[in-house]
């Protein structure tokens, strides 16, 4: 989809247009579209980010917890399989997957929401690492860093999808 197509929008055309942007968050689209136009797909990442940035607090609880955990064999967002595979997590060797599911399961019982972690370059050896070393991290500065991750991953989305 063009931009231009994007900004001519009606707020329902917008939202489904970028569904899945930000997983499991059509509220991110339907609220940035009050920001048109948009000059660049990058104005539009910032503007998504920032109705991200200033939601409620549970609001982004559910954004985070709207994500699947990264090597899960659940059903997930296309969106969210095709980046998982491409970073090579389904082809794992049985003992990292294995290692991965643990980390994931402490991750979520420590902080209440996915390990998040825009996997784009990564290896498997490069998301275990990171996992690991977030596992010690503090409850706030997970949730920055989850965040962080969230809007990285929207951006990449966002490449994908939209044409300036």
């Amino acid at each position: 989809m063009t931009l231009a197509a994007l900004n001519a929008s009606d707020r329902t055309g917008f939202a489904d247009a970028l569904d899945g942007i930000f997983e499991g968050s059509r509220w991110v689209a339907e609220r940035a579209w009050e920001r048109r136009p948009f000059s660049c797909v990058e104005q539009l990442h910032a503007s998504m980010s920032a109705e991200v940035a200033n939601a409620e607090g549970g609001e982004q609880l559910a954004l985070l917890r709207a994500h699947p955990d990264l090597g899960a064999r659940v059903r997930m967002s296309e969106v969210s399989e095709g980046e998982q595979a491409r970073a090579g997590l389904p082809r794992m060797a049985r003992a990292d997957a294995e290692r991965l599911e643990q980390l994931n399961r402490a991750y979520r019982e420590r902080f209440g929401f996915p390990f998040l972690l825009a996997v784009k370059g990564l290896t498997p050896d490069e998301v275990l690492a990171a996992i690991e070393q977030r596992l010690q991290a503090s409850h706030e500065d997970a949730k920055i860093e989850a965040l962080r991750q969230v809007y990285r991953i929207a951006g990449f989305r966002l490449q994908d999808r939209v044409r300036s």
